[in-house]
């Protein structure tokens, strides 16, 4: 939901907007057809004068008829069709009370056409495409078509309607069509930030993404200049260390004191060891994806890595699966785990370290204190907790940035006098 936001976001401004407008238009519709109906309703009161005048004069019933014809009016004189109007039409408005039975009225076998009662009430209704005004009185109802009217057509507001939403969903889906920009840009992104340097995020628009866009390109361009500078520095001063260490490890056995051969001996040995892991961080910042990732059994990595440490085979216990295989890159792989086996054996009161899997996790379990500080203090670079080891502090470092190219974490727990470090 969160990667969404924004789309989720304009589509939820749609959906109110095109409820809201629809609502609007609704209520409109029912106003303007109340008002239609409010206006040709009217018409009741002229028929009530002619049949008045009908009733006074005592004029004939084709009087009448010619009468209400002036005015497209039609007697409506079939009873089944009387009833068809009354029982099937929808009642679009009434004046007076609603208390004949209407049923019962049309039972009549004729129309009563007796002196008009002051008690007079017209209903207007609608069948199909006409408009009948029922007027009735106490003593009888007469039935009449106008033929003229025509019920109401809600086509002018239908096609305002139309037209709105339609502009509406245009301008909503032209704005998804600017967005579409941003979503590639974000997956752009994502694979820079998962190590593809070699994607481009120029583009040759002049809008406020594509700014952005392009100052992107900028700064990784920077960013790679910088990674450049830093992989050629580190490079050639390994390069450079290497030479004098070597002549220096030669001719330290020149010398006519074993005390001394051994001091420049350990010196030179520190030294070669802190280019080699130098070497190691160089070669973490060079990993592009996981493309010389390949599946490995376990016992098989940690025998490269007891070997790597060159440590006993008595000093190490494995209690893991042949069974269990792993999805990794196996010189970074080994090295982490060597790392580790060399920490336990260093650090441990039996210089023994037992690695075993905990619930599917790489588990180290070596007796001994507990670490003084927390575990990010040691995953720092240049970090040790006695100084007068044989170590530069960068162990635990390089076991964190391995764990993080293989997408998991180094984590520490402490029970009953066992350190456990744990690839999670």
């Amino acid at each position: 939901m969160k990667k969404h936001a924004v789309l989720i976001t304009v589509l939820f401004a749609l959906v109110v907007t095109l409820i809201s407008v629809s609502v609007v238009f609704w209520e409109f519709y029912k106003l303007n057809k109340q008002q239609y109906i409010n206006n040709i309703f009217t018409k009741y009161s002229v028929i009530i004068q002619i049949y008045r005048e009908h009733k006074q004069r005592d004029s004939s019933e084709i009087m009448l008829e010619a009468n209400l014809a002036i005015y497209k009016f039609r007697i409506e004189r079939d009873t089944d069709e009387q009833k068809k109007v009354v029982k099937k039409g929808e009642i679009l408005k009434r004046e007076g009370s609603d208390t004949t039975n209407n049923v019962t009225m049309l039972n009549k076998n004729s129309i009563n056409f007796e002196d008009i009662q002051s008690d007079l009430k017209a209903t207007m209704i609608e069948l199909g495409h006409n408009i009948y005004f029922y007027i009735e009185s106490s003593k009888g109802f007469i039935l009449i078509e106008d033929e003229e009217l025509v019920p109401y057509k809600p086509w002018s507001i239908l096609y305002s309607y139309t037209t709105i939403i339609a502009i509406i969903s245009v301008s909503f889906f032209l704005i998804l069509q600017r967005l579409r920009p941003l979503i590639r840009l974000r997956r752009k992104i994502a694979k820079f930030g998962n190590g593809d340097l070699t994607i481009s995020f120029k583009t040759d628009g002049c809008d406020e993404i594509a700014l952005v866009a392009n100052e992107l390109e900028s700064a990784k361009l920077k960013i790679n200049s910088i990674l450049e500078s830093r992989t050629l520095f580190l490079r050639n001063l390994m390069h450079e260390l290497k030479t004098p260490i070597a002549k220096g490890t030669i001719a330290t056995q020149m010398l006519s004191s074993q005390k001394q051969i051994d001091r420049f001996s350990s010196i030179f040995g520190r030294l070669e060891s802190l280019v080699s892991e130098f070497a190691m961080i160089e070669e973490l910042t060079c990993v592009e994806g996981k493309k010389d990732f390949k599946e490995y059994r376990l016992v098989d990595i940690i025998d490269g890595a007891i070997d790597m440490a060159m440590v006993e085979r008595s000093s190490v216990s494995i209690d893991i699966s042949s069974s269990v295989k792993i999805f990794a890159n196996y010189r970074l792989y080994t090295t982490a785990i060597k790392n580790m086996i060399d920490n336990g054996i260093k650090y441990s009161t039996d210089s023994h370290v037992r690695i075993l899997m905990l619930k599917n996790e790489l588990s180290f379990d070596s007796k001994g204190e507990c670490i003084s500080k927390p575990l990010q203090y040691y995953i720092e670079p240049f970090t040790k907790d006695n100084p007068s080891k044989n170590s530069f502090g960068l162990g635990l470092y390089l076991v964190d940035s391995i764990l993080k190219v293989h997408d998991q974490v180094l984590a520490h727990e402490y029970k009953n006098g066992v350190n456990r470090f744990i690839f999670a």
